[in-house]
C-alpha cells in the first residue's frame, strides 16, 4: 500500500483493470475512463439504498491524486453519506493495485449525489431503511 494512504472506505463495488485501449497518449489511463467506474459504483449503491433506478446529478471535490497506469487493477469504494427525501450523496474512492507490485494507492474520491427516479424519470423517495 502507499504511504500514508490509510485503508479504503466503504464498500468495494467495482473491480477492473485499466487496458491499453483507455489511455491517453503518455500512457496514462484516461481520467474519465477512471470517472465513468465511479459513477458506476456510486450507481449501484444509490440502487441498492434506493431499491429502483436512480440518476447522478452531481459531483462533487474530485481531485486525482495520482495517474492509473495500465495493468493496474482499479478497485472502487462507495459509502452511502446522507439520504434525502429523493436524494443520496454517495462518497466514492478509486484505489489502484499496481500492475506486478500489488501496492495500493489511494488514486481519487468524490462525492457523487444520485436522485431515485419512478419508471417516467420522474424523482421519487428514497425508502426507509
Amino acid at each position: 500500500m502507499g504511504e500514508g494512504e490509510g485503508q479504503p472506505q466503504g464498500e468495494l463495488m467495482v473491480r477492473t483493470v485499466a487496458m491499453p485501449a483507455d489511455t491517453n497518449a503518455n500512457g496514462d489511463i484516461f481520467g474519465g475512463w477512471v470517472m465513468s467506474q465511479m459513477d458506476i459504483a456510486g450507481g449501484i449503491a444509490a440502487v441498492d439504498r434506493g431499491r429502483g433506478r436512480a440518476v447522478t446529478v452531481a459531483v462533487d471535490g474530485m481531485t486525482f491524486i495520482r495517474p492509473v497506469k495500465v495493468g493496474d487493477v482499479l478497485c472502487v469504494y462507495a459509502r452511502l453519506e446522507r439520504v434525502g427525501r429523493t436524494s443520496m450523496r454517495i462518497g466514492v474512492e478509486a484505489w489502484a493495485r499496481r500492475f506486478r507490485t500489488r501496492a495500493r494507492d489511494k488514486v481519487t474520491a468524490a462525492t457523487f449525489t444520485f436522485v431515485a427516479i419512478d419508471d417516467e424519470g420522474r424523482p421519487r423517495p428514497v425508502p426507509e431503511a
